[in-house]
């Protein structure tokens, strides 16, 4: 199955000031801002795009709860994830079971913008988190 970058996901502890770098220094458009309180999201996130690519900013809105709290608490600032759109999610993942890859319950879900998605188990993907995600009105 083919895959493509569709983003990065980037943890911050400052949107506005990241907002800014990312708008004023590498020329990027603020695409979309939003809040997610959906459990296990807790997060603000403001999407830039810079010359066609996409980052996403992800700032905690719950310092208890939001996994980008814990991922800042651990790890710090910087790249949080890597996602990849595939053709078609379901399939994708079929072939993820039969490769032993596993995914982090919970974490399948449909963003505000029609992106379904779901996270790898990083202990399958030499410890980096991985989305896989498909836009299924736009097949």
């Amino acid at each position: 199955m083919d895959k493509k970058l569709d983003h990065i996901g980037i943890a911050v502890r400052d949107i506005e000031s990241s907002i800014q770098f990312y708008v004023f220094v590498l020329s990027g458009k603020l695409f979309d801002r939003y809040i997610s309180e959906a459990i296990g999201v807790e997060s603000e996130v403001a999407i830039i795009e810079v010359n066609g690519d996409r980052i996403e900013l992800l700032a905690p809105t719950n310092n208890t709860t939001s996994p980008i709290a814990r991922f800042l608490k651990q790890k710090g600032k910087g790249v949080h994830h890597i996602a990849y759109r595939v053709d078609d999610l379901d399939m994708a993942l079929v072939e993820l079971e039969k490769q032993g890859i596993r995914t982090l319950a919970g974490t399948m879900r449909t963003n505000k913008h029609g992106r379904r998605l779901i996270y790898l188990n990083p202990a399958d993907t030499e410890g980096t988190i991985i989305e896989y995600c498909d836009y299924p009105g736009q097949r």
